[in-house]
């Protein structure tokens, strides 16, 4: 499938278009039906029994970061073995029935279990994988940031749509509704996305499990995806609170701020890339953007004030943030053997979910602690800690040309 003659600057195919298209829309409708809940869930638990437990509730919401962290490896190493498409249908399969189930549920415990079932689901790694068997390495971080603008966009959307969709139909008819998302998205499987390319089939055994967690290079990149991820909730566990207190900007409205934050952020991610991989200076792009995670750290440790200096800072977040979240995937599947990338991007995806938890339960320790500014602080230096890391990266996209 790649040629030595691949260019960055070739246009992609229409094949591979198609195929990214696709599947970015299969990711994108099963992140918004993740993500819609959020906004409105901690709030509708006090209504069920047991809604009180704020223990209680934090698992329901959360344990599907950790049923995707136990899964993604071995649905990865599945696709690997059985074929991309199978391993997706059961995913988003498994997505849908969690749905239903916590849509008929009277109680948190029900709820819980739906959730833990959508999580189940772990499917990126597999969709990871499909779309870098359907792509040139030229033309490969392009497709992996469509895959980001649509998980992008679907965390935008549900910002907006959440409360008046609650509203309307409350949660069980939210869950419902993620469950028909999952439904169409194993339609677009099975009819819109084209067949996957012959790659040659890997089993997960302890030599080629071997071979993927002891290289260096993706052993660096599945650290940075564990500190982008941990960063990211770290960074909602205290900010919510600032915006109220340093900004002015009430709890209800903060979706005023983030929705133009998030979508401005898109504007510079393909330029950025793309003028990295054309002037051969992906690694200045890639450490710029750590840099950057790092300086917005420090920055909002000094406690600053104003609904402006939020908003600038957020621009800055969450543009480096979507340019790295890109990027990441694009190089795993481009270091992995291509029999084991399936299983390597699972690696990846579960570095990524144990981000996610371990993001939330360390700020929450950190903040009731020593304060906001610390969570802040301790994410500015763990993310200098990954700049040190990713500055001894030997192998960069550009050398797969």
């Amino acid at each position: 499938m790649n040629r030595p003659s691949d260019s960055p600057t070739e246009r992609m195919r229409p094949d591979e278009l198609r195929a990214s298209a696709a599947l970015s829309s299969v990711q994108g409708l099963r992140m918004l039906g993740l993500f819609i809940v959020l906004p409105v869930l901690a709030i509708h638990a006090h209504s069920l029994p047991e809604g009180g437990n704020a223990q209680l509730v934090g698992l329901a919401l959360g344990i599907y970061g950790l049923t995707q962290a136990l899964l993604q490896l071995p649905l990865g190493a599945a696709s690997d073995r059985f074929g991309r498409k199978p391993v997706i249908v059961f995913g988003l399969a498994l997505f849908a029935i969690g749905s239903f189930i916590a849509a008929s549920a009277d109680d948190l415990l029900g709820v819980t279990i739906g959730r833990g079932l959508q999580g189940a689901g772990a499917i990126s790694a597999a969709v990871s994988a499909f779309v870098a068997d359907s792509t040139r390495d030229s033309q490969r971080t392009k497709a992996m940031a469509m895959v980001g603008i649509t998980i992008g966009a679907s965390f935008a959307l549900s910002l907006i749509v959440a409360p008046p969709l609650y509203r309307w139909v409350g949660i069980s008819g939210m869950f419902a509704f993620t469950g028909i998302l999952a439904l169409a998205a194993i339609t677009a499987v099975i009819f819109m996305v084209p067949a996957a390319p012959q790659v040659a089939r890997g089993r997960l055994t302890r030599e080629s499990f071997g071979r993927v967690v002891s290289q260096s290079d993706l052993m660096r990149l599945n650290f940075g995806i564990f500190t982008l991820h941990a960063v990211q909730v770290a960074v909602f566990v205290a900010l919510p609170g600032w915006l109220v207190e340093r900004a002015g900007l009430a709890l209800p409205s903060h979706w005023i701020l983030y929705l133009p934050v998030v979508l401005l952020s898109f504007w510079p991610m393909m330029p950025a890339l793309r003028w990295g991989e054309r002037q051969g200076r992906p690694r200045t792009v890639f450490l710029g953007c750590v840099a950057v995670l790092a300086i917005v750290m420090f920055a909002l440790a000094t406690r600053p004030e104003g609904l402006i200096p939020f908003a600038v800072l957020l621009f800055a977040f969450f543009a480096a943030f979507n340019i790295l979240e890109a990027s990441l995937p694009s190089m795993v599947s481009r270091l992995a053997p291509g029999e084991l990338r399936g299983t390597a991007l699972g690696v990846f995806n579960t570095s990524q979910s144990l981000g996610l938890f371990a993001g939330g339960a360390v700020a929450g320790i950190v903040r009731a602690v020593w304060g906001d500014a610390a969570v802040f602080l301790l994410a500015g230096i763990i993310i200098g800690i990954w700049l040190m890391a990713a500055w001894r990266h030997r192998v960069w996209p550009a050398a797969a040309h």
